[in-house]
């Protein structure tokens, strides 16, 4: 028996892919400027063009989710649409697995090969002396070239803290879709927001680490290579902390006009998916760079 036909949805040329990859540059370029202007101690443009990226961003953002919410709400979406967002979603996040995977890979190879090679092992010739006075082949490096000294960042207080939040924001969003499959709209409003709150949360104590960090530990980007690994890590996983913070935002805001049933929310699962990513992630950060 043939099937019956089942339509496919393409939509129309968008500007907001192009308008994105604009952002990206800007934030790309503005921060680069910003933070050497900032270590120079110098005066530049870096953190308007750094402020014009991320308005740019926000702006495609809105942009781009308003035409997907209007396409969805409108009915044009199909069974076989919907597989191939979750084809997409899922590739998406192998992506950022890579992305992560690759400075996890730097950190292991500063630690592990780099460091131990520069105090002599592996058939190395090289001896303290070369590098300079006081080396030692230990991880973190908490003393540079010049002469700096700087303090690890210790897997107590605020690290551990933040860890409990987004574990506890992974609970809360579970139970929020759990709450969605079931067609108990209060439990989903309710849990949903906590877990936004929870991400907001999260997003202020890691400036306050930040804070902490650059005035009492003297950890900053000029702290060789621990301080760069450190705030290139955590920084990058901040800001995937705040895209899944805008994505359930968007979410909750859908929730609250209605949208969604227990059959078809995949919009709300994709979210789910890429916060509970971010959780993951932000644990093996935690073992990896505040723990060992």
């Amino acid at each position: 028996m043939q099937q019956p036909y089942e339509k496919y949805y393409v939509p129309a040329q968008s500007p907001w892919p192009i308008v994105g990859a604009v952002a990206l540059f800007l934030i790309a370029l503005g921060a680069g400027n910003f933070v050497v202007e900032s270590t120079q101690g110098k005066d530049g443009y870096g953190g308007y063009i750094l402020l014009a990226g991320i308005v740019t961003l926000l702006i495609m953002l809105i942009g781009w989710f308003k035409n997907q919410i209007d396409e969805s709400m409108s009915g044009l979406y199909s069974a076989q649409l919907g597989r191939s967002y979750r084809q997409g979603m899922s590739w998406f996040i192998f992506s950022e697995v890579m992305f992560f995977f690759a400075f996890f890979g730097a950190l292991f190879y500063a630690r592990m090969v780099s460091v131990p090679w520069l105090g002599g092992s592996m058939n190395n010739e090289m001896t303290n002396a070369v590098l300079w006075p006081g080396f030692e082949a230990i991880w973190p490096l908490v003393k540079t070239p010049d002469g700096t000294t700087t303090q690890q960042m210790g897997p107590g207080g605020l690290p551990t803290i933040n860890t409990i939040i987004l574990l506890i924001s992974s609970v809360t969003l579970h139970y929020a879709h759990v709450g969605l499959e079931q067609n108990r709209r209060k439990q989903l409003t309710w849990l949903l927001g906590i877990t936004i709150l929870l991400g907001c949360v999260f997003l202020t104590l890691q400036v306050e680490e930040y804070i902490h960090a650059y005035k009492e530990l003297d950890l900053t980007l000029q702290s060789g290579i621990y301080g760069n690994t450190f705030f290139m890590l955590t920084g990058f996983h901040g800001m995937h902390v705040t895209l899944g913070t805008i994505i359930l935002i968007v979410m909750f805001f859908r929730v609250l006009k209605g949208h969604f049933t227990p059959d078809d929310h995949f919009a709300f699962q994709a979210g789910s998916w890429y916060w509970h990513f971010v959780d993951v992630v932000w644990v093996m950060l935690f073992i990896f760079v505040y723990v060992l």
